[in-house]
């Protein structure tokens, strides 16, 4: 198979980019900054420069000065649609497709759309337009975006209904902030440049409150940041620039499996705090086998970061050093903090500190070292389960070297002694490759042992006739150590790389699963066991009723009663759209963890995962692939569910056109016998033969008995 050409891959991939229209968002803190004044000042420039402009739908809001901004600008009549004998007004995405301009304005981006429309909300309105190359320009307010949707109600005590997934607000090519000082804001609310009467009095005693304009402008201002700051990364990416810009703080807080490190994440949490800047603990996973205890102190610090809103991240490299810079580099970081180191170890003395390797190759990267308290201290909610020695490993050791030895002492009279040295380092590779590095140095100093007592005159003793031997002994345990070690490396790194890929194998495994299914209990069912038979506990599905209260799915227990009193957690968390529940900060006292499926719009479910072992859920990498499971079968659910919405809609909408028409049709059925009724009426009025009004009489009975039965089809038209 002949292997793609990179340079027509990335031409292919540019093309496809370019093809696509670009967005440009008028961001706010709140309604009344100037966001579609902004917009329409744009679109006048534009027009003076020639360009093909239009206005798919603009809301002027009754102001002065914003109409007179639509003058000259061509604008596309709205689409009308009759929703309870009311006429809305709708952007029309098929006039919009037909004229194909080069930039269209659709102002309000979090718009719902009316009952009827193609799509329920304007932003995917205006995803269409994009995917057929049209360039849009629309309006958008921090509060209604979905990340930002929790925050805001906690702030103003508004619950915001209308929301734009993060997702589509990232992929705007631009976002230009419209900011206003919150006492010009107040100023145009109070001359009616917001709102209009009865409107903005409640606007002014609700949420147009200063310190709530003051927070949520701070938010828009971070909200713009963070967007600037991932258009700056994947500049730098796409044009390989891997030099630290100075231009936004972020710090990377490292730590080891050393207790004091939960000193430098304390103070990290201080730093950010008072400069507000983003931060993130990191730990490097290197191949060198940390014990039991280490590793489980290294998942409690990390987890700790995580409560105090730090970004954790475990990374796996050989050096230490070079990991660390090199993360930092690609995430734009621009300091490094770290403990200060303590006494010198010989290695440290011979070959240079991590501390050392940092401070030569961290460059445009500034490095800051904290001093930590010499008592080692524990986290309280911890359990730190002792290492226990490998004695298992241990019988094999001693095993695999008497085997070893008795297979030398029959090839001793026909082997040189070199080659009997072959044969141990052999086993001592194995020995490292099967039980790690600890057995590998053990099972290096038996075979020193052996080798001496059994085929070293004088045999049967420990003592050494020649002094050469003794080299060859030292020679022989140093190269048993080096391969021990580079083995139990090597070892290691597999057994990183199979969980890895295991890892990724379930996700991918989950996600080709949700794929062949579009009804929404069936994917609930698939995560459900999915989640059981990868990570080994059992799970209770949890979904809301037309009241919004939970009830189970799918999903039997052992103690099944016993976790169904726990119902009123899974709402809680439902609710409130957190975790909840064993190992973490929220209800840590019942038997399950509890994550709800969120998806973009709305909170779809909860599922409560029961754990057999303590600390199944404490290492933040096997969490974080738990709840990536159920972001993924959130995001899938959501996505059914919403097709489904859509179905029915249609369904409805084609329903009530062919009942129309045919209350059309069945209305001219009935005008013909309503006037033979009534003509027959005034022939009998001024008809007086006898046997003509009979003839008239019967003629009108049949008349009534076709009336009659078209009138008893009508329920089932209107069905």
């Amino acid at each position: 198979m002949e292997r793609p050409n990179p340079d027509e891959l990335l031409a292919n991939i540019k093309a496809q980019e370019d093809s696509r229209g670009k967005l440009k968002i008028f961001f706010g803190a709140v309604a009344g900054v100037g966001k579609t004044y902004s917009m329409l000042e744009e679109a006048q420039h534009k027009k003076k420069e020639g360009l093909d402009i239009v206005i798919g739908y603009v809301e002027p809001h009754k102001r002065p000065e914003t109409e007179i901004l639509l003058e000259g600008l061509e604008v596309i009549p709205p689409k009308i649609i009759q929703y309870k004998s009311v006429q809305l007004k709708e952007f029309d995405v098929d006039a919009a497709l037909k004229r194909n301009p080069k930039i269209i304005l659709v102002d309000e981006l979090a718009h719902s759309n009316a009952q009827g429309s193609r799509h329920l909300k304007r932003w995917q309105d205006i995803e269409e337009l994009l995917d057929k190359g049209i360039d849009v320009y629309t309006t958008l307010n921090v509060q209604h975006c979905e990340s930002a949707n929790d925050i805001v109600t906690h702030i103003t005590g508004i619950k915001v209904h209308e929301t734009v997934p993060d997702t589509f607000v990232d992929k705007a090519n631009e976002i230009e902030l419209i900011d206003l000082p919150s006492e010009d804001l107040l100023k145009r609310l109070k001359d009616g440049k917001v709102y209009l009467g009865q409107q903005a009095a409640l606007a002014a005693h609700n949420f147009f409150q200063p310190g709530n304009l003051i927070a949520l402008r701070q938010l828009a201002l971070r909200y713009t940041s963070r967007n600037v700051d991932a258009k700056m990364q994947s500049y730098k990416k796409a044009n390989s620039i891997s030099k630290v810009w100075q231009v936004r703080d972020k710090f990377l807080v490292c730590i080891s499996s050393n207790p004091n490190a939960l000193q430098l994440i304390r103070a990290g949490k201080r730093i950010s705090s008072e400069v507000g800047v983003e931060w993130i603990v990191a730990c490097v996973e290197t191949p060198i086998a940390l014990s039991l205890e280490d590793k489980n102190r290294i998942s409690e610090m990390l987890r700790f970061a995580e409560s105090l809103g730090a970004e954790v991240i475990t990374l796996i490299g050989q050096d230490v050093a070079e990991t660390l810079i090199s993360y930092a580099r690609s995430k734009n970081i621009t300091k490094i903090i770290v403990g200060k180191p303590g006494k010198k170890k010989l290695r440290e003395i011979f070959f240079g500190s991590v501390i050392d390797e940092l401070s030569r190759k961290c460059k445009d990267i500034d490095l800051y070292l904290l001093s930590e308290d010499t008592q080692a201290e524990k986290i309280k909610s911890s359990k730190i389960v002792l290492d226990i020695f490998p004695w298992k490993g241990l019988v094999s050791t001693i095993s695999l070297i008497t085997i070893c030895t008795i297979i030398n002492k029959f090839l001793f009279s026909y082997l040189e002694l070199v080659n009997l040295v072959m044969i141990y380092l052999l086993v001592v590779t194995l020995i490292a490759f099967l039980y790690g590095r600890r057995m590998s140095m053990i099972s290096s100093f038996l075979s020193v042992v052996c080798f001496d007592y059994f085929f070293i005159p004088p045999y049967f003793s420990f003592a050494v006739g020649d002094f050469e031997y003794i080299i060859t002994f030292v020679i022989m345990l140093s190269v048993g150590f080096v391969i021990g070690h580079l083995t139990g490396q090597l070892r290691r790194q597999t057994i990183l790389m199979r969980n890895r890929e295991d890892r990724m194998q379930a996700l991918y495994a989950l996600n080709k699963k949700l794929a062949q299914s579009s009804y929404p209990d069936e994917l609930f069912k698939i995560v459900h066991n999915h989640i059981q038979e990868f990570f080994k506990c059992e799970t209770i599905v949890f979904i809301p009723d037309a009241k919004k209260k939970l009830t189970v799915l799918v999903g039997k227990t052992k103690d099944t009663d016993l976790y169904l009193k726990e119902e009123s957690v899974a709402q809680w968390v439902y609710e409130h759209k957190k975790v909840a529940g064993k190992n973490t900060d929220t209800l840590p006292g019942v038997k399950g963890i509890y994550l709800p499926f969120i998806g973009l719009e709305k909170t779809v479910g909860v599922i409560g995962v029961f754990t057999t072992q303590d600390r199944q859920f404490l290492d933040p990498e096997q969490f974080h692939m738990l709840e990536l499971f159920v972001k993924q079968a959130a995001l899938a659910i959501e996505g059914a569910q919403l097709a489904k919405v859509a179905f029915v809609a249609e369904s409805n909408i084609e329903n009530e056109r062919l009942r129309n028409l045919l209350l059309t049709t069945f209305s001219y059925d009935l005008l013909d016998p309503i006037k033979s009724i009534t003509q027959i009426l005034s022939e009998l009025e001024e008809n007086n033969d006898e046997a003509k009004r009979i003839i008239l009489i019967q003629d009108m009975k049949k008349n009534i008995e076709i009336l009659n039965a078209s009138i008893s089809e009508l329920p089932k038209i209107i069905q």
